[in-house]
């Protein structure tokens, strides 16, 4: 079992996605993101396994929750710094988004 403590080591965060492409090289279906989590942090690519429910045009401004502590990881040719909340739906993975606007880099509490 997880303690409260290890959940208090996560960094999350809120950041806005700036840039969503296609990524034809990840090994599973996904989009190379490039999320802004406030000037504390800064923007970081994300890779992102959406394809089932979003297309690239409609991440362009929308807010997710994201994991900013974790170590990068090589995905193809290309380095996932965070990690992009979403829950497995029968649908595919749906993002966790605030309910309202909030400012970029906010911290889940």
């Amino acid at each position: 079992m997880a303690v409260f403590e290890d959940f208090m080591k996560l960094d999350i965060r809120v950041g806005e996605i700036e840039r969503a492409e296609a990524f034809p090289k990840a090994k599973k279906p996904a989009y190379k993101l490039w999320v802004n989590c406030g000037t504390e942090i800064g923007v970081k690519q994300s890779s992102a396994q959406i394809t089932d429910c979003y297309e690239p045009e409609d991440l362009i401004g929308r807010q997710v929750l994201a994991v900013v502590n974790f170590p990068p990881r090589q995905i193809a040719d290309f380095m996932s710094e965070i990690l992009v909340l979403g829950t497995y739906s029968r649908q595919g993975v749906v993002l966790i988004e605030p309910e309202r606007r909030v400012e970029n880099g906010d911290k889940l509490g």
